[in-house]
């Protein structure tokens, strides 16, 4: 896959709107959006960090607000169907793993690990659920692919969810190489194209960073799966406030030297 495929580049030169992880909390996301319209100025660019799916109760309800919001913000003067770009995180990969489940040498075994990383509630909000789940991966790859498949044409049946599940990047990063963009962070001692699921699930080197990585001057992550809270280093920023596990979701608005200029909570 080229990097055209994997990564956005976003035109520098203005404010870059990031937001952390949702994990399914509809009316926080909402909220939030309710704020940034009354924020977005002409020529501010809006990057989702990924983590749409999971954990909490309204999955489809978040994904039509992503949706919806979108068509408002490109309908804007000046705005581009490029300054909005949606990131892949940890429960959209694990939710294309799971559409695949068939595949998988021990389906049960993924599936227990899935069950406590979030995926049993968009798995309900497609029509399914964990316990169904489990009694399919007993009886072998055919029930599986049936499974997989009404799990596939269920998510069809809502209009661009499939679409937006299709075309989220793997980082984003604005063509000065200012700011980096990632899910979860990255391994410093590895070249972007490298980062294999680092961008997913993170890495321990990405709290200690002392130095900027390959030339940019901030890298910005929206979750954090050892929940340290939002935080603002010198060559990092943590957005993740713990929406979907009971905190806050939470925006930043950066400038292109990679300050921080405001930050929203709902």
């Amino acid at each position: 896959m080229s990097e055209t495929n994997i990564f956005a580049a976003l035109r520098g030169g203005g404010r870059v709107w990031a937001i952390a992880a949702v994990h399914g909390e509809h009316a926080r996301l909402r909220a939030m959006h309710a704020r940034l319209a009354d924020e977005l100025r002409p020529g501010d660019q809006l990057v989702y960090l990924g983590g749409y799916l999971g954990y909490g109760q309204q999955v489809r309800e978040t994904v039509d607000e992503l949706l919806l919001f979108r068509r408002a913000f490109i309908a804007q003067p000046g705005v581009e169907i490029d300054d909005i770009v949606y990131l892949r995180g940890a429960q959209e990969e694990m939710w294309q793993k799971l559409l695949q489940l068939q595949f998988a040498p021990n389906p049960a075994e993924v599936l227990q690990w899935m069950a406590g990383h979030g995926a049993a509630a968009t798995i309900a909000a497609y029509g399914g659920s964990m316990e169904e789940a489990l009694l399919t991966a007993r009886d072998g790859i055919l029930a599986l692919t049936r499974w997989t498949g009404t799990l596939r044409q269920n998510m069809r049946a809502y209009d661009g969810h499939t679409q937006l599940m299709s075309v989220l990047k793997h980082a984003a990063y604005t063509e000065d190489g200012a700011l980096l963009f990632t899910h979860a962070g990255l391994d410093p001692s590895r070249p972007l194209s490298a980062q294999l699921d680092a961008f997913w699930w993170g890495s321990g080197g990405f709290a200690t960073m002392a130095s900027p990585y390959a030339g940019f001057r901030l890298v910005v992550r929206g979750a954090d799966r050892r929940g340290g809270g939002v935080s603002v280093g010198p060559f990092t920023a943590t957005l993740d406030g713990g929406c979907g596990r009971g905190g806050p979701l939470t925006a930043a608005c950066f400038a292109t030297d990679g300050t921080l200029l405001q930050m929203l909570e709902v």
